[in-house]
């Protein structure tokens, strides 16, 4: 539905200027939202990219930009241009397309609760007793098994697998093909595996012998807070005894993995392909960006930030910046890569160093 150049403003808790009776109907690069255009304000909110807006254009500028001299028609401001970013695709993303009420083909157990106003797909499963929250959207071919419960106003995408005995909070929203209560991957063997003895031994292996893997079943959930979100093919493994934890404002990115017993605190940000091995405990307001690495049964603090790749094999304490493989901090990474670069022209001068020394010797 369009809204006017002063509704949104409203809406974005941001100023307007010049004709606030025209009506936006979505957003679009500056390139793409011409005059006529009909109705896509410009997402313009630095100067380089205010350079292809066209003369009568509606845009979003930072503040301090001038319109007049754009030649624009209305001029919405951002005094935070990501956060009035959030406001904006949320106000034009029409979200999946999932119908009102429960689809002819959806399997519902007789004992499953479904909450008002909620959606079912086509091809749904949902188990007995499983509980499904007021205002719930359910896309095609999504599973919801035994006991799990889910909150209000949650939105399932299309072909997520949520397991037996996982437990999820208000608002939660799992990408497409997500994996929520899989078993642990955990094994034993009956003898000293090799795994516990190097680590024992640090490396040393005395005998290598034939061994046996027995499984260790999954008897935990999953329980996750409110306002959580799964990223597409991200998967959470149910706990062995105790549930798997994620805090409510997290958000997990695609193809992260989140081992059994794992306890990762509220606001933290898990990036895609972040793997976070059983038993460790990740504290409030983290973020582990892309490809991280976390050993089993490490603890991470409150408010660490690990950059890229970065492979976290001890405990970290809270507040700390890391980066690099093994981690370390931030400036001291830098250091080590500056040393490294210099390492070609340190073996270069100790070459030549070496070759003066044999003529010396040679000489004497």
């Amino acid at each position: 539905m369009p809204i006017t150049i002063r509704d949104l403003a409203q809406s974005l808790g941001a100023r307007a200027w010049g004709e606030l009776d025209l009506n936006v109907t979505g957003a679009a690069e500056p390139a793409a939202a011409g005059a006529a255009s009909g109705g896509i304000i410009a997402l313009a909110m630095a100067p380089r990219y205010a350079e292809a807006l066209a003369p009568g254009a509606m845009a979003i500028l930072a503040e301090g930009m001038e319109p007049e001299p754009l030649g624009l028609r209305a001029a919405i401001f951002a005094p935070r241009p990501r956060l009035v970013m959030a406001g904006l695709t949320q106000a034009f993303d029409p979200g999946p397309d999932i119908a009102p009420g429960i689809h002819a083909s959806a399997v519902i157990d007789p004992s499953a609760q479904i909450g008002e106003g909620a959606s079912i797909g086509p091809f749904v499963v949902i188990g007995a007793g499983v509980v499904i929250g007021a205002g719930a959207r359910i896309g095609a071919h999504a599973s919801i098994a035994r006991g799990s419960r889910i909150g209000d106003d949650a939105l399932i995408h299309a072909g997520v697998r949520i397991a037996h005995g996982v437990t999820a909070g208000d608002r939660l929203i799992v990408q497409p093909g997500a994996v929520i209560g899989g078993d642990g991957f955990s094994f034993v063997t009956p003898e000293e595996s090799g795994i516990e003895e190097i680590r024992r031994s640090l490396g040393q292996r005395d005998a290598i012998k034939a061994q046996h893997w027995t499984r260790i079943h999954s008897l935990g959930g999953v329980e996750i807070g409110d306002d959580v979100e799964i990223g597409a093919n991200a998967t959470i493994d149910r706990g062995t005894i105790r549930a798997t934890q994620v805090g409510s404002g997290t958000k997990i990115d695609n193809l992260a993995h989140l081992g059994h017993n794992v306890v990762v605190g509220r606001d933290c940000l898990i990036c895609g392909q972040v793997g976070i091995a059983g038993s460790s405990r990740i504290g409030d307001r983290v973020v582990l960006a892309g490809q991280v690495g976390v050993s089993d049964n490490i603890e991470i603090g409150d408010d660490v930030i690990a950059g890229g790749a970065t492979k976290i094999f001890t405990r970290v304490p809270s507040g700390r910046v890391i980066l690099g493989n093994p981690a370390v901090k931030m400036e001291t990474q830098m250091e080590i890569q500056k040393a490294m670069r210099r390492l070609p022209r340190f073996a270069e001068q100790l070459s030549k160093l070496q070759q003066s020394v044999t003529r010396l010797l040679e000489k004497g």
